[in-house]
């Protein structure tokens, strides 16, 4: 869930909530997976529509702090731990094989955004953390073990740092001196590869930081996983309804809801008659909706939210080809408790920032 996704009213706005609503057009009786439950803004409205509510979360602690929701539903909530890559097995799993909605809010939320001990954010100091779940490595692994040229293309694709070579390298040198274990200090290490910041400028360890949550969680790939769960479990009519906060997130969605609401027509030497894919979306979106002038006034952080929808034909879904739809090609997690942790940085210009 994104930067400034919860609930109302507690410390937190959801951000777009009436377009969201607007375009996910949840109704009585309907069915509706919130793929990003956080601390349940989208939901709550949902449930005030009269539709029920299937809430997905990887994090345990937004499903524990959820729990108090359910006391006033009526049973039209569940709450669910898990990953929107599986919404489709996970709505299977509670009966439902159908749906008639799925909106999904991607990113961090603003409360792992605010509890210091996630590690998530340079403004407060912490263990440096970053894990959404409780699974997987954690950030000072992936800093503390990764060879620098992997470390440099990580910081590069998902950050989209110019100078992430200069990042990796001051990284590898620091490691050298003992563990990097703490936000604070990582930061600083990043700041210093970078250079002070000029005034309006954003944090110069911002894009590092976001590279390696981003890398961390593996939040492309489950993004573009969770689109095409939404195409499979989505009824004719169903609508689908993606809040992004990043280009990197949001050129996914763009490229998928495209790919799908297109009319797919191709052959082959082996199939010389052309093979037809009718559309499996019909956009409701043409283009991107923004925040209006009053959200950002009183929710600055909704600044860079990307809202994109599609409403489901009738038509089979289709494969999944994740490079075509953006997903940048970076290295894989660590694994393992023998790491190497030398300087092996390349030389040469900084790596694109673009498709890979």
């Amino acid at each position: 869930m994104a930067p400034s996704a919860s609930v109302e009213g507690g410390g937190h706005i959801p951000v777009l909530i009436d377009e969201v609503l607007e375009h996910l057009a949840p109704a009585a009786g309907e069915v509706i997976i919130d793929g990003t439950f956080g601390a349940g803004g989208y939901t709550s409205r949902i449930l005030d529509a009269g539709a029920a509510v299937l809430a997905i979360d990887r994090d345990p602690r937004a499903i524990a702090a959820g729990r108090e929701l359910t006391a006033a539903d009526n049973g039209r909530l569940t709450l669910v731990e898990g990953r929107f890559a599986d919404l489709d097995r996970l709505a299977a799993a509670h009966g439902h094989a159908t749906v008639d909605g799925v909106v999904l809010d991607v990113g961090v939320s603003s409360m792992q955004l605010d509890q210091a001990d996630r590690g998530f954010s340079f403004r407060q100091d912490g263990p440096l953390d970053m894990r959404m779940g409780i699974e997987g490595p954690d950030a000072a692994e992936v800093v503390n073990t990764m060879e620098g040229r992997d470390l440099a293309r990580v910081i590069a694709v998902l950050g989209e740092e110019r100078r992430s070579r200069a990042v990796a390298a001051a990284i590898v040198k620091a490691r050298h001196s003992g563990p990097i274990t703490r936000t604070a200090d990582l930061a600083d290490i990043v700041a210093g590869a970078v250079g002070r910041r000029k005034p309006g400028e954003i944090h110069p360890a911002t894009r590092t930081f976001q590279a390696l949550r981003i890398f961390i969680n593996r939040e492309l790939d489950e993004l573009a996983d969770g689109l095409a769960a939404s195409e499979r479990v989505l009824a004719t009519g169903g609508r689908l309804v993606v809040v992004a906060f990043h280009s990197l997130e949001d050129r996914i969605v763009k490229r998928f809801l495209a790919d799908r609401s297109a009319l797919r027509t191709g052959g082959s030497r082996h199939l010389p008659e052309p093979v037809t894919a009718p559309a499996t979306f019909e956009l409701l979106t043409r283009h991107a909706v923004v925040p209006g002038s009053a959200e950002l006034a009183s929710n600055p952080r909704a600044r860079s939210a990307r809202l994109r929808a599609g409403r489901r034909t009738a038509a089979p879904g289709r494969d999944l080809n994740k490079p075509a739809i953006g997903v940048p090609s970076v290295p894989d997690l660590p694994t393992g408790p023998d790491l190497p942790t030398g300087p092996h940085l390349p030389t040469g210009p900084d790596l694109p920032t673009g498709d890979v």
